[in-house]
């Protein structure tokens, strides 16, 4: 299960989208980060086995996943 929550800890107040409960390699993580990034039109990168994705789209990002087949859910 994809866990999709904001975060704010450590960035000056600044919100990222952690994507976090991705099970593949780090290849496949890679990709799948890609994706999100050029669908959401934000920056972000893979750090400690999880996406991070610049900005607030955990909506938009569960509705990739979930179409891409993945099982996902919004965190708080």
């Amino acid at each position: 299960m994809i866990i999709v929550r904001i975060d704010k800890r450590h960035r000056s107040g600044k919100q990222v989208t952690a994507v976090d409960g991705f099970e593949g390699t780090e290849e496949e993580m890679e990709t799948l980060a890609r994706k999100l990034k050029t669908q959401c039109g934000s920056g972000g990168c893979v750090k400690d086995g999880e996406i991070l994705i610049q900005g607030d789209f955990r909506d938009k990002i569960v509705s990739i996943l979930t179409a891409a087949g993945y099982k996902s859910k919004r965190g708080n």
